[in-house]
């Protein structure tokens, strides 16, 4: 199926979200903040990219405003999965280049339809 960036500082969160994924026939490779993303990002081109909000160092706005602005990265979707669940932090994950924001708990089902969603876009 997809290769997907699972961009998440909590290791549990990693953990679940990659085994849902895997479960639904989908590669998962793991970052645990911004910078590391960017990196895997540009290296393994994943076909796309889960990624949270709240994270030490470079956090999930800037990692996506960054990657949706590079070249070689943007043409990846960004999922992003928060704990934030605002209006305007919906508006403006979307605005730095997410193809989608997701608040938590994610369900499964819900994350496996993001995923097909932008897939096909």
């Amino acid at each position: 199926m997809a290769l997907v960036l699972v961009v998440d500082d909590s290791p549990t969160d990693q953990h679940v979200i990659s085994g849902v994924l895997e479960k639904n026939g989908h590669e998962t490779l793991t970052a645990t903040d911004g910078e590391e993303a960017i990196q895997i990002a540009q290296t393994s081109q994943p076909d796309v990219i889960l990624m949270d909000v709240v994270m030490q160092g470079m956090d999930g706005y800037k990692a996506t405003r960054e990657l949706s602005r590079n070249p070689a990265t943007a043409s990846i979707p960004i999922v992003m999965i928060s704990s934030k669940d605002q209006e305007t932090d919906r508006i403006w994950g979307l605005r730095q280049g997410a193809a989608a924001y997701l608040t938590k708990p994610v369900g499964n089902q819900q994350l496996v339809e993001a995923i097909e969603s932008v897939l096909a876009q």
